[in-house]
């Protein structure tokens, strides 16, 4: 162990608050930036200023490692981390208030969690009321707290608050690589693990920092693991620490962390057993090493699942969850990223072929090799899981692949440097030591570049696309056929028949953007997939085809009293009969044979999994003639009905 405790505890708080500062403050000067888009104008200025800070880096790697002393190195290494990621990233998004995917897709439930964690100070489920979170709300309740001092809505406050966190998991990762090899090699697994993330990992902004951090815990426990003497102390909390954090913030990377973590002890067990230790003796030994990582890790845990597992244990039976239903392409097949045809690829293809080499001399190696052993052997469950009609998002663990052959790729080409060197006159010592550095630029300029371009640039696009809940987006377009161009009309009539707070309106709604903007309510979520299991997903799909039935006010006015759910006092529907409305709509409204012409019409989804995509998308109509009573309260918006519940029918 290189860094000793108070060391790495001081670093990675200090560390982490001046990353977290520089960050905002670039992103602040950033913003101040104006540049219209369509433009290559931002991707330009991100590679110039990443570039920047990369040519300083490796400068001061290869030529100023005594010329300053330790405290400005490190003040220094956590800015350069900082600022060539914020940097890279900030500037393509410099006109917009989005993160990268804008709020489309997943990006629409992430900002409904900000938004909701931003307008309370307990945890809560993203969508239903009264009801505990299944989703890990650690990173998002934190993002809340963000919100408010800054005093935005929580969806505002998205951007900043992620691109704080790709900086934060550069300057930890830094200090935990720290711990196990020299400082210099440190840095350089810390920026080829930003350049990993920002080709492959920084989209998810609250998973990326456990994918991160993973390979250098690794390396921790294995040599906790295998550690003839006591095992120290320290080291079983601090990994204890990372699958606590794993799991308050990122379910699935908690289960892989467990898994490899009993694996190792497994593993490292057998071979003692092998070299004629007493089975019972090294039984103990190992368990006495997991206890710590194991009372750890559900300490933190519970600060965030306590909620649902009591709910889920002691008040009800054990819910389904269809969160694993998914399998995209990248799922169904082995991932091979060292026979890509990039740079990126090679770095993969050298990391690959050192692990094998150094697995058994290096102990670094060794535990990196063994982790990718278990991203495999995950893939290898998550197929077998399908007789169970289920996976387990192996696909997920793809970025925590590319990290690891990453890092290792960089360690495999100082090794092959260091034996050049050896193995020349000494005079040649200075210029192999400048080309290698000018080819490692070289290379993660290629790399940054890449990621800017063509990584990222859907999700750059989409960011400006997106509407705001202003009704416009980030390039100024407000077109009526969009219905995102409604919101702020939506928004604004919502408030006006109800006369409450957001948080206090319970919605049924057609498009569930609506709620990534307000701290709405909402009767059902998007798919079955984000749904909370404890909601009782499918049976609010049954429910709301029930109120569909009713043909008269008073009947559904009665199906509303009699719901076992608490039912919704504002429903938001697409109105066929709007001159807005889509086309498809127009067209069912002005067929006579379509049973549902005219009628007021409510998406829902439902599980389609294994099938791609995973969703199976139908619509249910509500005759406009049960909301005409004086129990209800009707405006149209563009392509939508809005209907308000009197209080006292509810």
């Amino acid at each position: 162990m290189r860094l000793p405790l108070r060391s790495a505890v001081s670093e990675l708080l200090a560390g982490s608050a001046v990353a977290a500062v520089i960050s905002l403050a670039l992103q602040f000067a950033v913003a101040r930036l104006g540049i219209s888009e369509p433009s290559f104008a931002p991707e330009a200025l991100a590679s110039l200023g990443a570039g920047l800070v990369l040519l300083i880096t490796f400068g001061l790697l290869a030529f100023g490692r005594h010329r300053f002393p330790r405290p400005v190195r490190l003040a220094g290494t956590w800015a350069a981390l900082s600022a060539f990621t914020t940097l890279a990233l900030a500037i393509p998004l410099q006109a917009t208030r989005y993160y990268f995917g804008g709020s489309s897709t997943d990006n629409g439930f992430r900002l409904q969690y900000m938004t909701r964690m931003a307008s309370t100070w307990g945890l809560s489920d993203m969508n239903y009321a009264d009801t505990a979170p299944y989703y890990p709300g650690g990173w998002f309740w934190l993002g809340g707290r963000f919100a408010n001092l800054l005093g935005w809505e929580g969806w505002a406050a998205y951007k900043p608050y992620a691109l704080i966190w790709v900086a934060v998991t550069s300057v930890v990762a830094f200090t935990l690589w720290s711990v196990v090899v020299r400082r210099r090699l440190a840095l350089l697994a810390a920026v080829v693990t930003s350049l990993a993330g920002m080709l492959h990992g920084i989209e998810e902004p609250y998973a990326w920092p456990s994918a991160a951090w993973l390979a250098p815990i690794a390396v921790l426990t294995w040599h906790a693991m295998r550690r003839e003497q006591r095992a120290p102390r320290w080291t079983l909390i601090c990994v204890g620490g990372y699958v606590g954090f794993a799991a308050v913030t990122y379910t699935l990377h908690f289960g892989f962390a467990v898994l490899l973590i009993v694996a190792m002890a497994v593993v490292a067990g057998v071979s003692r057993v092998r070299r004629g230790e007493a089975g019972w003796a090294t039984t103990k030994r190992m368990f006495l090493r997991l206890l710590p990582i194991g009372i750890v890790s559900a300490v933190i845990s519970l600060l965030v699942w306590a909620p649902y597992v009591l709910a889920t244990h002691v008040f009800t039976d054990n819910p389904r969850s269809a969160a694993l239903h998914y399998l995209p392409e990248d799922g169904s097949f082995l991932p091979v990223p060292m026979t890509d045809a990039s740079a990126f690829g090679a770095l993969c293809l050298a990391g690959f072929a050192w692990l094998i080499v150094r697995a058994r001399s290096s102990e670094v190696a060794g535990a990196m090799l063994t982790l990718v052993i278990a991203i495999y052997a995950w893939f290898g469950l998550s197929t077998l899981a399908l007789v169970a009609k289920t996976t387990l998002l192996a696909f997920r663990l793809n970025v925590i692949l590319g990290v690891v052959l990453a890092v290792a790729g960089v360690f495999a080409l100082l090794e092959f440097i260091g034996w050049v060197r050896d193995r020349v006159d000494v005079g040649y010592a200075a210029r192999i030591t400048t080309l290698s550095c000018a080819l490692g630029l070289l290379g993660a300029i290629t790399l940054t570049q890449g990621a800017i371009g063509t990584a990222l640039a859907t999700s750059t696009e989409q960011a400006y696309e997106d509407y705001y809940p202003t009704g416009d987006n980030a390039k100024g377009a407000r077109d009526p056929e969009k219905t995102g161009s409604w919101a702020d009309d939506v928004y604004r009539e919502i408030s006006r028949l109800t006369g409450r707070p957001p948080q206090r309106d319970l919605l049924l709604s057609t498009d569930y953007k609506l709620m990534s903007f307000r701290p709405y309510w909402g009767f059902q979520q998007e798919t079955p997939h984000y749904a909370n299991p404890l909601a009782d997903y499918d049976e609010r799909a049954a429910e709301i085809e029930r109120w569909t039935k009713a043909r008269t006010a008073p009947e559904l006015v009665e199906l509303l009293r009699r719901s076992e759910f608490t039912a919704p006092n504002v429903f938001v529907l697409r109105n066929p009969a709007s001159p807005v409305a889509s086309e498809a709509d127009r067209e069912r409204a002005a067929d006579p044979s379509d049973e549902n012409a005219g009628k007021l019409a409510l998406n829902l989804k439902g599980d389609a999994f294994p099938q791609l995509p995973n969703v199976r998308d139908y619509d249910v109509h509500f005759d406009p003639a049960v909301f005409d009573g004086p129990q209800f309260e009707r405006r149209d918006v563009g392509p939508y009905t809005i209907i308000a519940v009197r209080e006292n029918v509810r």
